[in-house]
């Protein structure tokens, strides 16, 4: 059974920073590469980064610069590193897993307002 669960996310003022974490149940996770997506509303469901097994990384370009993935296979943990945070970041933030099917966790808010 694989479940991610998401923490980090809340309230912050544009410019600030946020750590996003998702843990990982079961054995799975060092050999998969994981994700995270976004959601704001009315939109569709978009991808924010990646990073492989190998810890190889790429960014959507709104995100570029600003935005860090990261992995820490022993705690079978990743991290979204988010800083210069502007409005147009609010969303519900997912993580993100496939082994042979889908695997998505309940998504963490993150609101950027002043």
């Amino acid at each position: 059974q694989v479940q991610l669960v998401e923490s980090g996310g809340g309230l912050v003022q544009p410019g600030g920073s946020l750590r996003l974490s998702c843990a990982a149940s079961g054995s799975f996770f060092s050999p998969y590469a994981m994700a995270w997506y976004r959601q704001a509303p009315g939109n569709e469901r978009e991808l924010v980064a990646t990073i492989s097994s190998g810890g190889r990384t790429n960014y959507a370009d709104s995100v570029k610069g600003r935005f860090t993935i990261s992995r820490d296979n022993a705690k079978s943990t990743v991290y979204l590193q988010m800083n210069s945070l502007k409005p147009e970041d609010t969303a519900v933030y997912y993580c993100y897993v496939k082994i042979l099917m889908e695997y998505w966790g309940q998504g963490t808010q993150v609101t950027v307002s002043s």
